[in-house]
Order: structure tokens, then C-alpha cells, then sequence
């Protein structure tokens, strides 16, 4: 059995998994779900993406299951950072957001797996398997989908700044953070809305969190 001190089973072969999910009953459920495979021992699980990157050093587990959404970190830069810091740990997203522009954030943060919480218990262990492994397990709709989507039209600056206002800050707030004046963060915000033909910054922001570029 898994604990929070990273205690588990015993024996050779183990893929030791992290999981990484702030909704307690699916936590909960995921983690009963696992420890009924034999090969699959869970070493540790958060409700918070602020513990992945410490308790995977400390760890050291074949694999992260986590969700994007996390409170403090969220998954996809708790994924950038697991491949920088522990390399041999990889990655996989289990999400409700099926959106391409999700999967291709994730592809860009070096994610193996991205798989829907709809998936059937039985693909969620094969996919952990195949992930430590070394392959790569993409949810085979979404990356469909994600061929038939257009690319993404915004610079990365303008989606950096779209991503300050999507917190709640304004045009001085950004303009301080990104070392810009409010002028420059004003005419970032103005093409963002424009390219994507939006009514204003509000309605900009609903069109790139639908569509997982934020």
C-alpha cells in the first residue's frame, strides 16, 4: 500500500507512481483503482501542484499522474519542471479538458500520456505501463482533433500578457511584471482581441481558455 510518506509495495518491477489531482473523492478513487493492480505501486498522492516537483525529488517515482487544473502549480508546468528536474520521472495528464490546445501545451511540456477522465480504468493502468515504458499514449480522439484544429494565432507574448489579465490584472499590473510600458501591454491585449475576433480582452480570454491556449 501507498502512503504520504512515500512508503509502498515491495518487489522488482513496480512502476511507482505519483498522482497529483485536487478533487478528493477522484484522488481518492484513482489511488483505490491502482493499488488493486499488482505491477502498479502509488507512492504518493496531492491534492496540490505546489508538492509535485519536492516529493518527486525526493521520491524519485517512474511516473506523475496529474491533473492540469491544480491549485498553486498547475499540471502542465509541474510536468516542464519535472522533465528539467527529474528526468527520469514522466509525466502523464488526466483531464476532462479535451481540448487541442491543451494537448499541445502538454506535448510542449515534454507530457508521455494525456488521457480523458472518462477513460476506462483498464486504459488508465495500460497507459501508466506503456509511459513508464517510454512510449507515448495520446488519447486517440483528441489527437484527431487536434490535426483538424487550426494553429494557435496568438505571439507568445501576446499570450503571456492575455494570461496576466486572465488572473485578474490590469494593464499596470502586467506592464510592471513583464518590464513593459502599460502602452505596449495595451497594444498586445488590442491584437489579441482582434485576431481572435473578439468583442473585447473578456471575451478574448473565454476564446483561448476554450480553446486550451491558456
Amino acid at each position: 500500500m501507498r502512503g504520504e510518506d512515500g512508503r509502498g509495495k515491495q518487489g522488482g518491477g513496480m512502476v511507482r507512481v505519483l498522482i497529483a489531482e485536487d478533487m478528493h473523492m477522484l484522488r481518492k478513487a484513482l489511488v483505490a483503482l491502482l493499488e488493486f493492480e499488482p505491477d502498479i505501486d502509488v507512492v504518493a498522492e496531492f491534492s496540490s501542484g505546489a508538492e509535485i516537483l519536492p516529493r518527486a525529488r525526493e521520491l524519485r517515482p517512474d511516473v506523475a499522474v496529474l491533473d492540469i487544473d491544480l491549485p498553486g502549480v498547475d499540471g502542465l508546468t509541474a510536468a516542464a519542471e519535472l522533465s528539467t528536474a527529474v528526468p527520469e520521472c514522466r509525466t502523464m495528464m488526466l483531464t476532462s479538458l479535451g481540448r487541442p490546445g491543451n494537448l499541445r501545451r502538454a506535448l510542449a511540456a515534454h507530457v508521455s500520456g494525456f488521457l480523458l477522465k472518462d477513460s476506462s480504468p483498464e486504459k488508465l493502468s495500460d497507459a501508466i505501463r506503456a509511459v513508464a515504458k517510454g512510449e507515448r499514449v495520446i488519447d486517440p480522439q483528441l489527437a484527431l482533433a487536434a490535426l483538424d484544429d487550426g494553429p494557435q494565432p496568438l505571439t507568445p507574448r501576446e499570450l503571456e500578457v492575455l494570461r496576466f489579465a486572465a488572473k485578474g490584472e490590469d494593464s499596470a499590473q502586467i506592464a510592471a511584471k513583464l518590464f513593459l510600458s502599460v502602452g505596449t501591454v495595451r497594444n498586445y491585449l488590442t491584437s489579441a482581441v482582434t485576431k481572435l475576433d473578439a468583442r473585447n480582452r473578456v471575451d478574448a480570454i473565454r476564446i483561448a481558455r476554450e480553446a486550451g491556449w491558456l
